[in-house]
């Protein structure tokens, strides 16, 4: 049981820095298009090379969310197989 709420904890700490990100993403998207809309293009490609940067993090995270949810239900199925027994 010890072993499943580790890892529970650990995939929240995951969500938590998922959302943080996609919001993040989100706001910079948004800042690209005002910039867009200004035509600034310095400052453009700077959000630019942010929003790919984020990409890639988000990306890398989901990876790990579904990496631990996999072992979150591997952990509940072993736990309730030892439970049955």
């Amino acid at each position: 049981m010890d072993h499943f709420n580790k890892l529970v904890s650990e995939q929240m700490v995951t969500m938590d820095k998922l959302l943080y990100l996609q919001s993040e993403l989100e706001r910079c998207q948004k800042i690209k298009a005002e910039l867009q809309a200004l035509q600034n293009e310095t400052d453009l490609e700077s959000i630019q090379s942010d929003i790919q940067k984020m990409k890639k993090e988000l990306k890398e995270i989901q990876y790990i969310f579904e990496k631990q949810t996999e072992e979150v239900i591997n952990s509940y199925r072993e736990m309730n197989i030892t439970t049955a027994l």
